[in-house]
């Protein structure tokens, strides 16, 4: 089969390899449409410390297809269900699992390996986190199950409530998802993009307010004049990964506020803090990473229902071959996310907010 191998930063190569086979417990999938992950991008520029653990490794993790093979002991999946799985499971068992804090498990295991023709989904993976998909969804809306599973989770430990005011730093896909889901729960949403093109795809998802930030002497002080008083934000999310944005987003919150700092930075950076303000306006500052089981059910419903409309996020159809393109064309923040369509794979339906990239 044809699947992309990652070396190192930078180095991403389309090979022919072996089609993988499934052991006890997991399934062979054969790969139906892929997605682009800002995540991915991270990786393929600077190398990831969790998601890749020896290299070369296969590359990818937002995927869906049908099954072609099961391993033995499989009873609940059969060849030729379509089903879409998340890229990790917790083992249930360790320290952080007990507690209730699966997402930070100790022996958390990760899946690579979308951008290819066939994918073998681990036993964890396949008892804990993989779905069967009904009739009317698509591979490419199935897909977005794991991204939307961790703002699921973010929304969800931030308790976005009728009324709030929120502000969403960063329109990139997770960012929309962000506005997405706070306006669902009919919370008041101002997004905050560099991009003319990602802040009129945060209106569509329900942002009530955007700044472009480019246009703006001073962020903070622009959010702060949307809220009532100038006092600031209910909730602030900071959804782009950068430690100065982290430090603008906690700027941004009233006096008893909670901000959620979801971005991944690169190692080793930090923030700086006023103690004074964290003190005396009791601020909640909250790191999310990841997803759980519970949320990855949650997200899966969504995308189901439709309240979640997920072809929206998918800007354009691309072929395998193009799979390390499409990542930079979202570097330079072009469209959303990109449906990588392997051959004889499903191209996504696309939604309103479709181009022709």
């Amino acid at each position: 089969m044809q699947a992309f191998v990652f070396y190192q930063p930078g180095d991403a190569r389309l090979e022919d390899v072996p089609v993988p086979q499934p052991g006890s417990g997991e399934l062979l999938v054969k790969i139906g449409t892929a997605l682009t992950c800002g995540t991915d991008l991270k990786t393929y520029r600077r190398g990831h410390p969790n998601i890749f653990k020896t290299l070369p490794s296969p590359f990818g993790h937002e995927f869906s297809g049908t099954i072609v093979s099961v391993g033995e002991g499989v009873e609940r999946f059969q060849v030729g269900q379509r089903v879409v799985a998340v890229n990790s499971a917790p083992c249930g068992e360790c320290y952080y699992c007990r507690i209730h804090r699966e997402s930070m498990c100790e022996n958390l295991n990760y899946l690579n390996g979308a951008y290819a023709e066939y994918i073998v989904i681990p036993e964890r993976i396949v008892r804990r986190n993989t779905y069967v998909l009904p009739d009317h969804l698509s591979f490419a809306e199935a897909a977005l199950l794991e991204p939307l599973a961790c703002a699921v989770h973010g929304v969800d430990e931030v308790n976005v409530q009728l009324g709030d005011t929120v502000v969403v730093n960063g329109a990139g896909p997770i960012g929309l998802m962000f506005t997405n889901l706070a306006a669902l729960q009919g919370a008041r949403v101002i997004s905050c993009d560099l991009s003319e093109e990602r802040l009129a795809a945060a209106r569509h998802f329900g942002a009530a307010e955007t700044i472009n930030v480019s246009q703006v002497a001073d962020q903070v002080e622009a959010v702060l004049a949307l809220t009532d008083e100038g006092r600031g934000v209910d909730i602030a999310i900071e959804a782009v990964g950068l430690p100065e944005v982290w430090e603008k987003t906690i700027r941004m919150t009233r006096k008893g506020g909670l901000v959620l700092l979801f971005g991944g930075a690169k190692s080793g950076t930090s923030i700086s803090v006023d103690t004074v303000l964290l003190h005396y306006s009791e601020l909640t500052i909250k790191g999310i990473f990841h997803h759980t089981p519970k949320h990855v059910k949650l997200a899966f419903d969504l995308i189901c229902s439709g309240k979640v409309r997920a072809r929206d996020y998918i800007t354009a159809n691309k072929p395998l071959s193009e799979a390390v393109n499409a990542l930079e064309l979202v570097g330079q923040q072009r469209g959303i996310k990109y449906a990588i369509v392997p051959p004889e794979g499903t191209p996504a339906p696309l939604g309103a907010l479709a181009t022709s990239k």
